[in-house]
């Protein structure tokens, strides 16, 4: 039988054994038991050492550690604050999520799960997403039909690069799929979505449909070469075409493998946003009832597909047409408590209660009498519009001046208010004292917009605020009170090595002494 080897420590000394054929296993459990006893020696001896070393600290010592601590724990704590109060996040906390998560396997959820295009994954990753963060504006204007008459007018841009930044990264997330580099126009549009020139991306949609029929190049020429909205209704009725076209034909071969599955939710995205801006130009073009009826036809074909928030877009078409009962019906079913909020479904319930008590509501008379049942809906449907976006009551009451709406909104904050405002502001004017019972119900909840919803200072500024104070604290009280302290300090200590030499007096009373100067030699 072969030699068996195994390393032997014992303290700092190696000893080799061979293991010949027939040795007991008991021999392997008394090496093992003389191995723990020696590492137990050398733990006692560092404890020895140690208690040696704390025994000969002065008080200066602890004063010099203490204070030491306090600094730099203080200087940790200004920098969280400075970083929190510029970037509103903490620093250890974003360096933690960003760089070691990853490290240690773990998974990033704060990604924004909306940039899905299949139909089934969008409606639940949707509902898992925060209620404040940037969304597409669902009412947003054309570019070059709209947006480019300000710049022509003022010569300023309307759009920040931020936002267009954005739109550029939809576009290419919803009209783009891997495999476009197989169609020359298509791998053509996928360079034009990333392009930053205007004139660029204009010119490269040119050249795609002088290879063949493309449906985003139209939608490009749409969004910003067109200069009204009916040049821009002309091309999104090509486009309309074209995509019908691809959209059947990628759906009859969407099961054949992955790459044709992205070209249909390709296809299907494209489909969907040119369906909308089509409804969109009908509303702002007059014909508001064929745009309710588009938008109808719309929802119905693609339930699951909520990104674009066409519900949005109908509200407001309803509203033109003062069908409230039908604006009821479509807050009744978006209007839950499982899915994101929005300004338009909170402030348009506040209006739709409003409007039943707004034509003879008075202040005077209701400080009287108390607030009827239907009064008391009104005013609570407005409280809980008003915490959701505080901001939106000074632009609707005209104390703050309205500017373009972006592209892209913040939920819950001022780029929300004003897309809101400039497309609802008409409606709530047309009903007779919604704007008065709205001023009156906000100007008693709040007379300064409110920080909604309120950061939260990060933990581990409260970590490290904390730790400074408790530090500073040690610090102070060992230099007035050096004696004291340092008996506290021992004391703790021993508290804190009490359990091992529980565990040592137990290992030495059991042992037999001479086992304990064998080990002692070695």
């Amino acid at each position: 039988m072969a030699r068996g080897r195994s390393l032997h420590r014992v303290g700092v000394a190696c000893v080799e054994w061979a293991w010949p054929p027939g040795v007991c296993v008991c021999h392997v459990c008394c090496s093992f038991f003389c191995w723990f006893c020696g590492a137990t020696l050398i733990e006692r001896s560092f404890i020895r050492c140690v208690s040696m070393f704390l025994n000969t600290l002065t008080p200066k010592f602890y004063v010099a550690l203490t204070g030491t601590s306090s600094l730099i724990s203080g200087l940790i704590l200004i920098f969280e604050w400075w970083y929190f109060r510029k970037y509103g996040t903490s620093f250890i906390e974003q360096v933690s999520v960003s760089h070691l998560r990853p490290l240690l396997g773990g998974v990033d959820t704060s990604s924004p799960s909306n940039t899905s295009a299949s139909n089934g994954d969008a409606d639940s990753s949707r509902q898992s997403v925060s209620e404040c963060k940037v969304w597409r504006n669902p009412l947003n204007l054309f570019r070059g039909a709209e947006y480019n008459r300000y710049t022509w007018v003022t010569g300023r841009e309307p759009l920040t690069y931020y936002d267009m930044n954005l739109s550029a990264q939809d576009h290419q997330t919803f009209f783009t799929c891997d495999s476009d580099h197989l169609r020359p126009a298509d791998a053509i549009m996928q360079k034009a979505w990333r392009e930053r020139n205007p004139q660029a991306r204009i010119t490269a949609a040119h050249e795609a449909l002088d290879l063949e029929e493309c449906a985003t190049a139209y939608v490009l020429l749409a969004e910003e070469e067109a200069t009204t909205i009916v040049e821009a209704e002309k091309l999104f009725k090509q486009a309309l075409k074209v995509g019908e076209i691809c959209y059947r034909r990628s759906q009859q071969l969407q099961h054949h493998g992955a790459q044709y599955e992205a070209q249909h939710r390709r296809d299907t995205n494209v489909l969907v946003y040119i369906k909308r801006r089509l409804a969109m130009c009908s509303r702002k073009l007059g014909r508001t009832r064929e745009a309710v009826k588009m938008m109808r036809d719309l929802m119905k074909e693609f339930p699951l597909l909520s990104m674009f928030n066409i519900h949005e877009n109908l509200l407001e078409s309803l509203l033109e047409l003062q069908n409230y009962a039908d604006v009821q019906a479509v807050l009744a079913k978006y209007d839950d408590i499982s899915l994101p909020k929005s300004a338009t479904i909170c402030y348009t319930a506040a209006l739709l209660k409003a409007r039943a008590v707004s034509d003879k509501f008075s202040p005077e008379a209701a400080s009287r009498r108390g607030l009827s049942t239907a009064e008391m809906n009104a005013v609570e449907a407005i409280h809980r519009a008003v915490e959701f976006n505080p901001h939106v009551p000074k632009y609707l009451l005209e104390m703050k001046s309205l500017i373009l709406p972006p592209e892209h909104i913040l939920k819950r904050g001022d780029s929300e208010a004003i897309a809101y405002t400039f497309f609802h502001l008409q409606h709530w004017k047309r009903v007779e004292g919604a704007l008065n019972l709205l001023h009156c119900t906000w100007e008693g909840m709040f007379h300064e917009v409110s920080v909604y919803p309120k950061k939260e200072l990060p933990f581990f500024i409260l970590f490290t605020a904390g730790l400074c104070s408790f530090t500073a604290m040690l610090a102070l009280l060992t230099h007035q009170f050096p004696e004291l302290m340092g008996v506290f300090a021992k004391a703790f200590l021993s508290t804190l090595f009490a359990p091992l030499n529980f565990i040592m007096e137990k290992v030495e009373s059991i042992l037999p002494s001479s086992l304990w100067h064998q080990l002692t030699r070695i």
